[in-house]
This record gives structure tokens, C-alpha cells and sequence, in this order.
């Protein structure tokens, strides 16, 4: 029995909306609200059109990224802060400081490679050991001119007992230089004798030498002949082999030869090119159990300019390397001849024509002429 109204259909009586009966559920039912759990899930209210939908399942989120990222910024951070703090451990004293009529800026790029005799970091037991001597403070034992730019990469002795004009202090030894006012006046003594304008410095000592080539585990080098010095604690056979720390102090120390001064920067020209190329080698650069040493005893031990930085003496070390393996040239000043003086000893003079051309080749970074290559 209807009212008249369609099935269905809804009617405002009043204030209030009444339904059909026919749709309508009985009060007093007691599921007469509750969802039927076999049901349609999507079923709703109809008449106010809403329906309930599944929540969604969530897509689980890949962790790989997040861990990878977190890791590389790791390794940045190590990498970020291992160089500073390496680079804080370097030596640093004031240097290439300017003076009146200083050389100007040439070009390419000049060091100033020096091997002193210090034997700060060596005990008692290690200067008897190594033959060292127990003399106080440092001098000059060896000193090389590198420059590399476009002209190429080259390597010259200075012999230390070159008889060149000191600044204030007259003619003498090259290394009387360093005697008399330490690096800053050796490296206005050069830039005067030379011509050439020094960008960088680095110095290191005995003990300094001794630990970086122990560091790389030994230096491999070919003998021309037996050395027997009781002196420099040296007692070798001829042929190639491998030269620990304190053989290898012996061997650029040693003066037993007919020409004294002169084999001996050779050697140490060979041995210098020696180590830098094993130092940068993969089986020394890849090998935390060396390149971790050698790192630590390079920066402790070298003893740089206050301009100067870590990136600076890699660079260095590169480029001496790249002279042993036979991409530059690596020579002695040309000599002319030699004499002696009172207070200053017996000497060597430069050749003053070839010596000049030399460094001129250097000054304007040309490539240096064979003629005046030391063979």
C-alpha cells in the first residue's frame, strides 16, 4: 500500500525528508546498520552516492640510493679532510720572500729542491747507525733546480761547491749561502747566479729521507760499479738493486769517486728520479699498508714555503717523475773549471757561455739545447 508517492523516492514533510517505506529498514532490526561481511565491499550509501574504497598497499621503497649516497658523502669527507689535515703536517717557513732587485716572475714553474743534513728526528743510535755525524743545525747536501712548463721538464744540479756571488757576503760556495742566512738568502743567491725565479721550495733532512724511502719500501737502482765508503756507512756490489733507507742516504752522500762532487749529484739526480717514480706508482699509491707511511713521513718531513701546499709537492713529485721515466732532461750545470781561496777551500766554477744559454732556455721556458747537456 503506497501513499501515492513513487517507490523509492523522497519528500520533504516539515522540517524533515521521508523516505519510501519500501526502502526503509525496520528500527527495531537488530543488524539493521551492520554491513554484511559477504556483501558487495564497495557498497555504500546509495542515496548520499558515497562509496568505500580499499586503502591502497603502499609501494615498499628501494634503500639502495639512500645507502650508496650516504656513503659517497662519506668518502668525501674522508678524502676532504685527510688532505687538509696532511697538508696542516707540512713544514712551513718563510722563504721566497721579496727584496729589492728580486728576478722577475719567468715563466713555467721553478722549485728549489734541497737536501740538507739535518738530523733532526734521528736518535743517537740512528746518526751512528746511518754514518751521519753528530754535527748541530742543517746545511746544504744537494740542490736541484726543477722546471716544467711548455718547454718541458728538466732537472739541474747546482753543484754545492760552486763558487758563485753570495748577497752581502761576497763570492763563495753555493752552499755557504745557506751557512750564512738559511733558505731565503740560498734562493736569492740562485735567483741572482741564474736568472731564474724560484716558485716553490722544499727541503728535507736525513731522517726525512731515510723514512720516506723506507716508506715505499726500498728504491730499486742500478750500480755502475762497486762503493765501498766507510764514511757514508755504504758497501755496495755492482748491478741493479733494491737500496733501503740508510743505503740509499749512503748513496747520495757518497764522494768516493774521482770526481767527488760531480758523480755524486748524479747520483742523486738518479735517485730522487728513482723514488718520485716509485712513490707515484699504482703498487705504492693503491697500497694503504705504503701510500698511508709514506703520506705521513713526506708531510713531516718536507719543509715547504708558506706559499706552498700539499697539491704543490704532488705536483712536484710528478714531475720529477715523469723525468726519470725519460720525458724531460736531467743534467749538471756546465763546468769550466775549478781553483781555491783562502777561507773558502777548493771549488768549481760554471762555464759562463754554456751555463748562460742553459738558463736563458729555462728563463724563457724553451726547450733546453742538447750542446749544453752534461753527458
Amino acid at each position: 500500500m503506497t501513499d501515492g508517492w513513487p517507490e523509492g523516492w523522497t519528500r520533504k514533510e516539515g522540517n524533515r525528508v521521508a523516505r519510501s517505506r519500501h526502502d526503509s529498514v525496520p528500527a527495531e532490526h537488530p543488524h539493521a546498520y551492520e554491513r554484511d561481511p559477504y556483501g558487495d565491499p564497495y557498497a555504500g550509501d546509495q542515496l548520499g552516492g558515497g562509496r568505500i574504497y580499499p586503502e591502497p598497499q603502499r609501494r615498499r621503497r628501494r634503500r639502495w640510493p639512500r645507502v650508496l649516497g650516504a656513503v659517497f658523502v662519506v668518502l668525501v669527507l674522508l678524502v676532504v679532510g685527510g688532505y687538509f689535515y696532511l697538508d696542516s703536517r707540512l713544514k712551513r717557513e718563510s722563504v721566497l720572500v721579496d727584496y729589492a732587485g728580486r728576478v722577475a716572475d719567468t715563466p713555467g714553474t721553478n722549485w728549489l729542491v734541497v737536501g740538507s743534513d739535518s738530523r733532526e728526528g734521528l736518535s743517537k743510535a740512528d746518526q751512528r747507525r746511518l754514518r751521519t755525524g753528530f754535527a748541530a743545525g742543517r746545511r746544504t747536501d744537494s740542490m736541484m733546480l726543477l722546471h716544467y712548463g711548455s718547454g718541458g721538464t728538466s732537472l739541474i744540479s747546482l753543484p754545492r761547491d760552486s763558487y758563485v756571488p753570495i748577497p752581502g757576503r761576497g763570492s763563495n760556495k753555493l752552499n755557504a749561502a745557506f751557512a750564512f742566512g738559511g733558505p731565503k738568502l740560498l734562493v736569492q743567491t740562485v735567483e741572482k747566479a741564474t736568472g731564474v725565479h724560484i716558485d716553490h721550495y722544499a727541503e728535507i733532512g736525513f731522517g726525512g729521507f731515510v723514512g720516506v724511502v723506507d716508506a715505499v719500501g726500498g728504491v730499486n737502482i742500478c750500480v755502475k760499479e762497486k762503493i765501498n765508503d766507510p764514511k757514508a756507512g755504504l758497501n755496495v756490489q755492482p748491478g741493479c738493486q733494491n737500496l733501503n733507507g740508510g743505503q740509499a742516504l749512503g748513496y747520495v752522500r757518497t764522494r768516493a769517486f774521482a770526481r767527488a762532487d760531480l758523480e755524486r749529484v748524479e747520483h742523486q739526480r738518479q735517485f730522487f728520479g728513482a723514488l718520485m717514480s716509485k712513490a707515484t706508482s699504482p703498487g705504492t699509491m693503491l697500497n694503504p699498508f705504503r701510500a698511508v707511511p709514506l703520506a705521513l713521513n713526506s708531510t713531516s718531513n718536507f719543509l715547504v714555503d708558506d706559499g706552498d701546499h700539499l697539491y704543490d709537492l704532488v705536483r712536484m713529485m710528478w714531475a720529477m717523475k715523469g723525468v726519470s721515466g725519460g720525458d724531460g732532461v736531467t743534467t749538471t750545470v756546465p763546468i769550466g773549471g775549478g781553483g781555491s781561496a783562502a777561507g773558502v777551500g777548493s771549488y768549481i766554477t760554471w762555464d759562463r757561455t754554456r751555463s748562460a744559454t742553459l738558463f736563458d732556455a729555462l728563463k724563457n721556458d724553451r726547450k733546453i739545447p742538447s750542446s749544453v747537456v752534461t753527458k
